[in-house]
């Protein structure tokens, strides 16, 4: 039995198993980290020189692909939302297979087709989140593994690079150097979506903390989004600016090091995500310790503000020159990934948990993933607003400080919005 704030009433059951929380968060991570190799280590060359259709090779590469991967958020709102669970696993496999032949006609076909491979690339990788995140929903523990999930990408963006950078030095072709890259990952993914597929689903105890997730039908998904309203289009608004900045973040890095005098060794991109991923699934991780809903999903909203303000910060000390080149990459990717997690992690499953609506985290966050994306498409379509050359570090600059301050007010009108919404609710009955 529950409050309406979602809280449990009555005696504490039994904590969850932390041997299934170790199993299913190293499942996750792993998986996920993984099929990054699958996707980014592209981004490490810098085909220079190179033109398709008159445009900067490079730029066409990264549109494309993220076009694929858009279109891949706007399937899954559908597809992630109503699949059961059974088929997630073999999903997994079929998806990463397709992205893994399509990387391997990256390397021999003539251009531009080539960059076609790419969107195929995309859109068999866009669904594999969802996928891996419907294994941890609905837990107590959600947060922790998410937030080791979300690790796996902050971290993985700077060793895809890394592994990328690497062949390049042994001599391997831009174009032979992302399908190389991932065949040394097959063994350890299928490894790991051998894991997933034996984690337990949740458990009574956690149904009655955070609601049974089940799949959604168009009625579902349509009355999620009337009953949400302005809430939720606060929140996707906060998701498309972050996106927007880290994924201009990930997928030009090495010329953002460069602006910043520093050179784009294999370890520089490695080291500074290290430090990014560990704050980050640090402080949502912690998140599992609040156990009342309605307190958990504000306090979520509260780091994603912070972050907004490190962003601030991290460009007032780069101005003044009293920031290095690692530590303003480390606070500026902390500060766009605080929002940008604790929405995975913490703001949507809370929501669920407090409000106990009909749904699933796949559906909120496939949902929220198109709009980020296809905000990030037409910024690469729009070629010119995106200069290669010594500017580009004024140009990353201007873009987070412009969105690090419209995060802020997002943010701030959302939590006005949903405190508004929930205050006429029941206080949580304590537990005995």
């Amino acid at each position: 039995m529950t409050t309406a704030q979602g809280q449990p009433t009555g005696a504490k059951g039994p904590p969850p198993s932390p041997a299934i929380a170790l199993w299913a968060v190293a499942a996750a991570f792993g998986t996920y980290f993984c099929m990054y190799v699958f996707r980014k280590p592209f981004t490490a060359a810098s085909y220079a020189g190179g033109e398709v259709f008159g445009l900067p090779e490079k730029t066409v590469l990264v549109t494309t692909q993220v076009f694929g991967y858009m279109l891949s958020k706007v399937v899954g709102i559908r597809v992630i939302a109503e699949l059961p669970p059974a088929r997630r696993a073999l999903g997994l496999l079929v998806l990463v297979g397709a992205a893994e032949l399509a990387l391997l006609g990256f390397a021999v076909m003539p251009s531009p087709m080539h960059a076609a491979c790419l969107f195929v690339n995309g859109l068999a990788l866009g669904m594999v989140f969802g996928l891996v995140l419907g294994f941890l929903e609905g837990r107590r523990t959600t947060e922790a593994l998410a937030a080791g999930l979300c690790a796996s990408f902050i971290l993985a963006d700077g060793v895809a690079k890394s592994v990328g950078t690497w062949l390049l030095d042994q001599g391997v072709s831009e174009r032979m150097m992302p399908g190389l890259a991932d065949l040394l990952f097959v063994p350890p993914i299928l490894l790991f979506v051998g894991m997933l597929s034996r984690v337990p689903p949740p458990d009574k105890e956690d149904v009655i903390h955070r609601g049974e997730r089940s799949a959604m039908d168009r009625h579902d998904r349509a009355a999620m989004i009337r009953g949400h309203g302005l809430g939720l289009m606060l929140l996707i608004g906060v998701y498309l600016l972050v996106t927007i900045a880290r994924s201009v973040r990930a997928d030009f890095m090495p010329e953002i090091w460069r602006g910043l005098g520093v050179e784009a060794a294999p370890e520089t991109f490695a080291r500074s995500e290290v430090l990014v991923a560990f704050f980050v699934l640090a402080s949502n991780g912690l998140s599992v310790l609040i156990r009342d809903n309605r307190r958990a999903f504000f306090a979520a909203i509260g780091v994603a503000m912070v972050g907004g303000l490190m962003m601030l910060a991290a460009l007032a000390g780069l101005r003044r020159g009293s920031l290095d080149g690692l530590t303003f990459m480390v606070l500026v990717g902390i500060g766009l990934y605080l929002p940008y997690v604790v929405i995975h992690t913490t703001i949507f499953e809370r929501l669920i948990a407090m409000t106990r609506d009909r749904g699933n985290l796949g559906f909120l966050m496939y949902l929220a993933d198109a709009v980020g994306y296809l905000g990030y498409v037409v910024l690469m379509l729009t070629q010119g607003l995106i200069p290669t050359g010594p500017s580009f570090l004024t140009f990353f600059s201007v873009i987070c400080g412009v969105i690090a301050v419209l995060t802020c007010l997002s943010l701030a009108a959302s939590w006005v919005y949903y405190a508004r919404r929930t205050s006429a609710l029941k206080p949580p009955v304590a537990e005995v």
